[in-house]
C-alpha cells in the first residue's frame, strides 16, 4: 500500500514540477554507455542559461580549477560526463525548494539549508577518505531530501500536521506513515525513478535513514555518507533537524567508510567555510 501512496504522490510532483526536458535528456546521455563527450556538448550547448550555470560552478571554489573555463567542451574534458550531469542536476533542482509551506518548523529556506549544508558536509568528508566523487558526493547530499520537496509540492497543508506527531515522540518517518500512508525515501525514491537518475543517487534518495539496507558495500558509501552527514546538520541546526533519527552516530559507519575521529573533526572545522562557499553558488 506504501509503494502505491509514494507512487502517486511522486506521479503529482512529476506534474506540478517538471524536470526540464534538457537535464532528462542530459542523464539519459550520460546513462547511456555509447555515448561520448561530444553527444553531451552538443546538447548542454543549445541551452544558454544551463550552459552559463555549469560554466559558473566550474570556474567556482566547489573545484578549485586554477585556470578559467570558458567552453562546455573543456569542462567535459576537465570534468567528465558525469560532473557535468551531476552539476546539471542540481542547477536544475534548486527551483524546487522554492514552495511555501504554512509551519514554522518546517519551511522551504530550511529545507534548502539543510540539504545544501548535508551536501557540502558529504563533499568534505569524501575529500578526507579520498574518494574522487566529490561532485557526485555533494549533488546525492544536496537532493537526498527529494522525497520531502515532493510533499512541499503535493501535500503542503499535511506537513504542520506531520511535524505535531513527530514532535509527539514518533520520528518524521513514523509520522509520515501515519498521516500520509509512506514516507519521503519511498516518495524519493519513486520519483528518482520518474525522472531515471542512476542507483547511485536512488540508493541514497532511498536509504540515507537506513543505509545499512543496501547490502553492497561499494553501493551503500554515498548513503552512509550522507546518513553521517545528515545526522551532523542537524544536531549543528543547519537548517531543517527534525528528520534524522539517531541520537549519536554509530562508530561502524565511520569505521566502514575509513573515517577517523580527528578527520572529522577537520570536517567540523571546515564546514562552515564550505557551506558559505556552495550557497553562494547554488543560492
Amino acid at each position: 500500500m506504501s509503494l502505491e501512496i509514494a507512487q502517486d504522490i511522486a506521479r503529482k510532483t512529476a506534474q506540478i514540477a517538471t524536470l526540464p526536458e534538457i537535464t532528462i535528456e542530459i542523464v539519459a546521455v550520460v546513462n547511456d554507455p555509447t555515448s561520448c563527450a561530444d553527444d553531451l556538448e552538443k546538447l548542454v550547448s543549445n541551452d544558454p542559461v544551463l550552459s552559463t550555470r555549469i560554466l559558473r560552478v566550474v570556474n567556482s571554489s566547489f573545484y578549485g580549477l586554477s585556470n578559467g573555463i570558458s567552453t562546455i567542451e573543456r569542462a567535459i574534458v576537465l570534468l567528465g560526463l558525469n560532473a557535468v550531469k551531476n552539476i546539471a542536476i542540481s542547477t536544475s533542482l534548486t527551483k524546487m525548494f522554492k514552495q511555501k509551506t504554512k509551519c514554522d518548523d518546517f519551511t522551504s529556506k530550511d529545507l534548502w539549508t539543510h540539504c545544501v549544508a548535508v551536501g557540502a558536509m558529504n563533499k568534505l568528508i569524501v575529500q578526507q577518505i579520498g574518494i574522487p566523487v566529490h561532485d557526485e558526493a555533494f549533488l546525492v547530499g544536496l537532493i537526498h531530501d527529494l522525497g520531502l520537496v515532493s510533499l512541499m509540492q503535493c501535500y503542503g497543508e499535511k506537513i504542520p500536521e506531520i511535524v505535531n506527531v513527530c514532535k509527539a515522540g514518533l520520528t518524521f518517518r513514523q509520522a509520515e506513515q501515519q498521516i500520509l500512508g509512506a514516507d519521503h525515501q519511498e516518495i524519493g525514491l519513486e520519483l528518482a525513478k520518474k525522472w531515471s537518475f542512476p542507483p547511485a543517487i536512488s540508493n541514497v534518495i532511498a536509504h540515507h535513514h537506513n543505509p545499512t539496507a543496501i547490502e553492497c558495500k561499494e553501493e551503500r558509501l554515498l548513503a552512509m555518507v550522507t546518513y553521517i552527514s545528515d545526522n551532523i546538520c542537524a544536531a549543528k541546526k543547519f537548517g531543517l533537524s527534525l528528520t534524522p533519527e539517531a541520537k549519536a552516530i554509530p562508530k561502524e559507519y565511520l569505521d566502514e567508510i575509513g573515517l577517523s575521529g580527528d578527520q572529522l573533526q577537520e570536517c567540523l572545522k571546515e564546514i562552515n567555510t564550505e557551506l558559505e562557499d556552495v550557497r553562494g553558488i547554488f543560492d
